[in-house]
């Protein structure tokens, strides 16, 4: 894979983005605690770990003001049950992205502040989510990387409407496979090499 495919992924999807990317906030991790406090409750006893995940949880890393929980449960509630629940904490529903993963974000004033990914244990998302997070904490040369990446994605959202969403998530998925060298990975921008 690619960069040439993560650019030409970006014409599969016509999404607005929520939110401008911004300077690391040192508030973050903050909001993040504040959030996990507010909302354990809802999970009660099904409630194993609330995760921050995405780039808000990665120091000196540009990023959407948006807030990443990633929440591990034992089990769901159903549907009609947890919907009244997470709503009166400010949630909507978003798509199921998969069996065993919920998805929920939180708006404010028409802007996204949080987003909430459910995971049943042992979902393969979490380690995922989890491997991504640690992999961009850890080396500085892939955080510049894939901030660079996310920048020239957001420019070109400016030019033209399309999601940077695509792209981040294949970048994302090359990044979380343990069986991939994830440095070549987002480094190689000849079309002609690949990993």
């Amino acid at each position: 894979m690619n960069l040439k495919f993560v650019n030409e992924t970006l014409a599969a999807a016509v999404v607005a983005l929520t939110s401008k990317i911004t300077n690391y906030d040192r508030t973050w991790p903050d909001m993040f605690v504040a959030e996990r406090d507010r909302i354990a409750g809802v999970f009660g006893n099904d409630l194993i770990i609330i995760h921050h995940v995405g780039s808000t949880v990665v120091p000196n890393l540009a990023a959407k003001p948006e807030i990443d929980l990633l929440v591990v449960v034992v089990r769901y509630l159903s549907l009609p049950e947890a919907d009244p629940i997470v709503r009166s904490y400010d949630y909507l529903q978003g798509e199921q992205l998969s069996l065993g993963h919920r998805y929920y974000r939180r708006d404010v004033g028409g802007v996204r502040t949080h987003k909430m990914h459910i995971c049943l244990t042992g979902h393969w998302q979490i380690s995922r989510m989890l491997r991504f997070r640690d992999l961009l904490r850890k080396d500085p040369d892939l955080r510049e990387q894939y901030q660079c990446l996310k920048l020239e994605l957001e420019a070109k959202t400016r030019q033209e409407p399309v999601s940077i969403l695509p792209a981040k998530y294949h970048s994302l998925t090359l990044l979380s496979d343990p069986n991939l060298d994830h440095q070549m990975t987002l480094r190689t921008s000849d079309p002609s090499r690949s990993s």
